[in-house]
């Protein structure tokens, strides 16, 4: 990817009228490489570290570089998709440096589906139709993936279920609304509701214990 000097690039993060995130810095693209367009450089790296979740320089501008890569469309930057990345990227707020690379990897996933989802829909005989459904079929099935992988990792390698739909009869209590605990916490959705409906199930007696109870003490007294 090469650029002239004199025509530097800079992809805009946010509308420049909106006055909270007017400070937020810009990327610039040369000859030199890649940079952070903000008055105070070093606060600009700051910046953009957080808004990755690393910790550090090297490992902001190597994800911001795989970013650039990602964002190519044919041999070409593409400016609108690069900032359409990093914004994706701020509002997963990745918190340590693996989920900055799954963040990334989930953006760049996205943009590469839809732009399948393009060629299908421009696709002019079966043999590309095919191949382009073939491709944003196995990524939007990837995406979902992420997204899981995502929510365990946040949340120590367990996955939250959600119970829905809970039925109770008369006497029981409930929680209106959707309840979401960890794995250790509650078992599977049947699970938890047979174990619900077994501790309201209340012992019936079998018929005719009671007669033959009073009987046998009758024969006794």
């Amino acid at each position: 990817m090469t650029a002239s000097s004199d025509h530097d690039t800079a992809a805009a993060l946010a509308a420049p009228d909106h006055p909270q995130t007017a400070a937020f810095p810009r990327i610039k693209i040369s000859k030199r490489g890649i940079s952070i367009d903000h008055p105070d450089p070093e606060a600009g790296e700051r910046l953009m570290a957080e808004t990755f979740g690393v910790a550090d320089s090297d490992a902001m501008y190597g994800i911001l570089k795989q970013l650039v890569k990602a964002s190519v469309n044919g041999n070409k930057l593409d400016h609108a998709n690069l900032a359409f990345m990093i914004s994706m990227m701020q509002a997963i707020k990745p918190r340590d440096s693996i989920e900055a690379m799954l963040a990334a990897q989930m953006v760049a996933v996205h943009v590469t589906a839809m732009r399948s989802a393009h060629h299908l829909a421009r696709a002019g005989d079966i043999q590309n139709q095919d191949s382009a459904a073939r491709a944003l079929g196995k990524l939007v099935r990837i995406f979902p993936a992420q997204i899981e992988a995502l929510n365990r990792y946040r949340h120590n390698g367990e996955p939250a279920i959600t119970v829905q739909n809970l039925s109770v009869q008369d006497g029981g209590k409930a929680i209106v609304g959707n309840v979401t605990q960890h794995a250790h916490m509650i078992v599977s959705r049947s699970g938890a509701v047979a174990a619900l409906a077994e501790a309201r199930t209340v012992p019936m007696p079998i018929v005719g214990e009671r007669e033959h109870v009073a009987a046998r003490q009758d024969a006794t007294a």
